[in-house]
């Protein structure tokens, strides 16, 4: 039987008990919703799981009609996968080969650079600035070969953002043969209305995408969902396998988004716990970005004392993320988990800087 939505939303999320090597260790390092999922989204996947002799809606079409109200947005622009990773990779695919080029930054999402590669294209990423997306740095680094721009707003592994005109100043002044490819995974965290973003897909060279993994809780149901305009949708179903969207995902998902208050109120708690986290490691030397996500990204005085920081956390069992895949290595990146966690991990970092 579904648990009671009080016991959920006090319950420590299934990252906090994490297995490793026969150990129980808290990881911070995965991006994980501090929360469980609404309890209207438990019961719907616990209902679907009668039905999995039945396969999947492939167009997924109660989703599509769930998000075009939560959102809205035009049913008939969404797509929707297995996470917003199997529409990256499926929209690089569609629209880079050998020869081509798709232009990121100098820390967006590591996995656009490995999607890229599959797809036998380059990878180049424009410098960013004070651990932010610069428009400027993009557009100068553009060139003929380019075909794809791949932004994170909010970005990872920093947690920054830029402004909505920002996004619209870059896509005014790219080629209009440039297809545009904003990641939003974490948009739910960004207090800025999405609705000037999402109308750039009716330019017809922009894609944005979200995904159900953060803000809704459900990162092990695997669903993510973009806008995409129809020729660019066209080319980017050819690439997806058919009923990638499980059963019980589809129906948990469609619940998830539904019930909007739940997750606001997820997004608001997460948020509270990790701007306090962010100022006390502030007030106690560090440098931390101010982030909208659901993580934060703490900056040492040098590779030495991160991997000094990363060994003592795991110390007291506290996983957390370290950057040199984004040659960011005098810093680590933390999960927001639980208030408990948090507190412990200050600890451990206070008492490192002295304090």
């Amino acid at each position: 039987m579904p648990l009671k939505a009080a016991a959920h939303v006090e319950a420590m999320s299934a990252f906090a008990l994490a297995s490793f090597g026969g150990y129980d260790r808290t990881t911070l390092a995965q991006n994980e919703s501090a929360f469980p999922p609404s309890p209207k989204a438990i019961a719907a996947g616990q209902d679907a799981i009668a039905r999995s002799h039945l396969y999947p809606d492939p167009d997924w079409t109660a989703l599509r009609e769930a998000i075009a109200r939560g959102y809205e947005v035009e049913p008939n622009l969404i797509l929707c996968g297995a996470g917003s990773m199997d529409l990256i990779s499926c929209t690089i695919a569609a629209f880079a080969g050998r020869g081509d080029e798709v232009l990121g930054t100098s820390y967006a999402y590591n996995f656009a650079a490995s999607a890229t590669a599959r797809a036998d294209a380059i990878y180049t990423g424009a410098t960013e600035q004070d651990f932010a997306v610069s428009v400027d740095s993009i557009l100068a680094a553009v060139k003929p070969a380019t075909r794809i721009v791949f932004v994170c707003n909010p970005g990872n592994p920093t947690g920054t953002r830029i402004r909505n005109a920002e996004l619209l100043r870059l896509r005014a002044a790219l080629p209009r043969d440039v297809l545009l490819l904003i990641d939003q995974a974490y948009g739910e965290f960004d207090d800025q209305d999405p609705r000037p973003v999402f109308a750039l897909v009716a330019r017809g060279d922009t894609v944005v995408l979200r995904t159900l993994s953060k803000a809704y809780g459900l990162a092990g149901a695997r669903v993510g969902w973009g806008l995409f305009p129809p020729s660019v949708a066209a080319e980017v179903r050819k690439m997806q396998n058919s009923n990638q969207v499980t059963m019980a995902s589809l129906a948990m998902a469609v619940a998830a988004v539904e019930d909007q208050a739940y997750m606001r109120e997820t997004v608001a708690r997460t948020a509270r716990i990790r701007d306090r986290f962010a100022q006390d490691l502030r007030a106690n030397g560090y440098h931390v970005p101010e982030s909208r996500t659901n993580f934060v990204l703490i900056r040492f005085s040098g590779e030495a004392a991160a991997g000094a920081a990363e060994k003592a956390l795991r110390g007291a069992d506290i996983i957390v993320r370290g950057l040199a895949g984004y040659s960011l290595t005098d810093c680590l990146r933390a999960t927001v988990g639980p208030q408990e966690i948090m507190d412990r991990a200050l600890r451990i970092l206070i008492d490192m800087q002295g304090g």
